[in-house]
């Protein structure tokens, strides 16, 4: 049976700015939420900041966030923690898919002129950045409702159907998911539910507008879900329709 929703729901969410992340906001929002969205250039986020000033800045707060930044994590838990008493759902959505873009605009990362600087860029971000601000935020996530943390991954970090490219974006998803799987332990024992999700193949500036799925119907299938989470859920990898993907 579905766990019941808080009458609003306290949510952060990462590289809420543009594509699956802005989407993620706007839906919350629209639905009654408190949402806290943050982005690393407030300056650039136009869309955000339009979002904001319909809702108002009780209902949409913009934080800024360069989830690299150790600094800047520690600000954005401050920030957030001087607003709410508890966080229901964390919702880890920032990541690039490259280090660098080739000419054909594909990762830059073909066999012959793989790096350790551009890998551990993409897995630092990726992978890491979601752990270290999940560990700021966990005392506000031990506080809240029925509290859930979603990484957003990708049908790439499944090792079962692993198709060789890209290597870094592929390796940083892996590895996010073992992160979550190992933080989900952990996690649970604290009362808090953590899930990873693929949210399909999206038209986003990442996915490119020859994808078959808007980011409206993502994450409206994967707010779907998540809404139904579980602690039978916990420590599990799904799709956008709720589907458990092969590890």
């Amino acid at each position: 049976m579905a766990t019941s929703k808080r009458e609003q729901q306290r949510v952060l969410i990462t590289g809420a700015n543009r594509g699956i992340g802005l989407e993620f906001a706007r839906q919350l929002a629209a639905r009654g939420e408190r949402v806290f969205a943050t982005a690393r250039d407030v300056g650039r986020a136009t869309e955000l900041r339009d979002l904001a000033k319909e809702h108002g800045d009780e209902r949409v707060t913009i934080v800024p966030l360069d989830v690299d930044s150790a600094d800047a994590i520690r600000a954005a838990a401050d920030t957030v923690r001087k607003q709410v008493d508890g966080l229901d759902l964390l919702i880890n959505n920032a990541g690039i898919y490259a280090a660098r873009v080739g000419k054909d605009g594909q990762p830059a990362e073909r066999l012959g002129d793989l790096n350790f600087d551009d890998a551990l860029k993409v897995i630092r971000t990726n992978a890491v950045a979601p752990v270290m601000l999940t560990q700021a935020l966990l005392p506000l996530l031990k506080k809240g409702e029925q509290p859930k943390v979603v990484s957003i991954t990708s049908g790439y970090g499944s090792v079962a159907d692993n198709t060789g490219f890209p290597y870094y974006y592929a390796a940083s998803k892996a590895a996010l998911n073992q992160f979550m799987r190992s933080l989900a332990g952990d996690a649970a024992a604290k009362g808090i539910i953590t899930v990873v999700m693929s949210p399909g193949w999206v038209q986003t500036d990442m996915g490119g507008a020859g994808a078959p799925i808007t980011p409206e119907k993502s994450v409206a299938g994967m707010l779907k879900v998540i809404d139904s989470l579980t602690a039978g859920d916990n420590s599990t990898f799904k799709e956008w329709r709720g589907k458990d993907v092969a590890w």
